[in-house]
């Protein structure tokens, strides 16, 4: 049986959301308490990878299993072994041929900026006091939609078969004493949204014009675009699927 797992995690102690070598990552993580609990080997696939140091307020992951599990009894014992760093939301059976990753139509990443020096957000938020152009950064955050081609966003020597990627939304907000950038897409490349948000910066602060943006995204070099956004500001915040889970076993 194929079950979906809707979980949460900070991730400041982990490098990133997939298994590494000698370090510790949530899918080893979430993986080791699985197996714990169905006493058997587990393999957990998730949605996509996020970064060293990145967020996800919503995350999606899927794993097989020969035991019948109840939902909401599994989501209570797995919580009380995982670290408190890592939660599950909800447990749900899907369709054999489910998938985390490849049946997620579109993801949505927020990037936190603090606009005043506050403690309990140095963990989850870039802090930045100095004075910012927001309008000239959602001019930047609109341009951004223009596009399709982010290879100037995109990390390199990055092993992507394409650096395409499709922009629902982009834009800032302010939220008290908080900037928030929202962007949605049917994909995003590694290091893409933190580097979008250094290259938004860079307008905010005046070092940048819509029409530079334009020729940075349209050169296809990472070496001319923003410096990347710290991680510890990045959060996945939402993952949507077609109608193909929701078909249960």
């Amino acid at each position: 049986m194929r079950f979906f797992l809707y979980l949460s995690y900070k991730g400041t102690a982990y490098n990133g959301w997939q298994i590494q070598k000698n370090a510790p990552s949530v899918q080893g993580t979430l993986q080791n308490c699985i197996g714990i609990l169905t006493k058997e080997k587990t393999e957990i696939t998730g949605a996509g990878r996020t970064d060293t140091g990145v967020h996800a307020s919503h995350y999606v992951a899927h794993f097989d299993t020969a035991k019948e599990l109840e939902p909401v009894s599994f989501c209570y014992h797995l919580n009380c072994i995982l670290p408190k760093d890592i939660a599950v939301n909800k447990l749900e059976k899907v369709s054999d041929n489910a998938h985390s990753r490849f049946d997620a139509v579109s993801r949505e990443y927020r990037y936190y900026i603090s606009r005043k020096k506050n403690p309990f957000l140095s963990d989850t938020a870039m802090e930045y006091t100095a004075p910012l152009d927001i309008d000239a950064m959602n001019v930047g955050a609109s341009v951004i939609k223009e596009y399709s081609d982010f290879t100037s966003f995109c990390k390199l020597h990055s092993d992507n078969k394409t650096n395409i990627c499709t922009i629902y939304d982009s834009y800032w907000i302010t939220e008290g004493d908080s900037l928030i950038y929202t962007v949605r897409a049917d994909r995003f490349l590694r290091n893409m949204v933190r580097a979008i948000v250094g290259t938004l910066l860079d307008m905010g602060k005046g070092k940048e014009k819509a029409d530079s943006l334009r020729k940075i995204i349209e050169s296809k070099s990472r070496q001319v675009a923003g410096t990347s956004a710290p991680a510890r500001g990045l959060f996945l915040t939402d993952i949507t699927y077609n109608d193909k889970i929701k078909t249960k076993i």
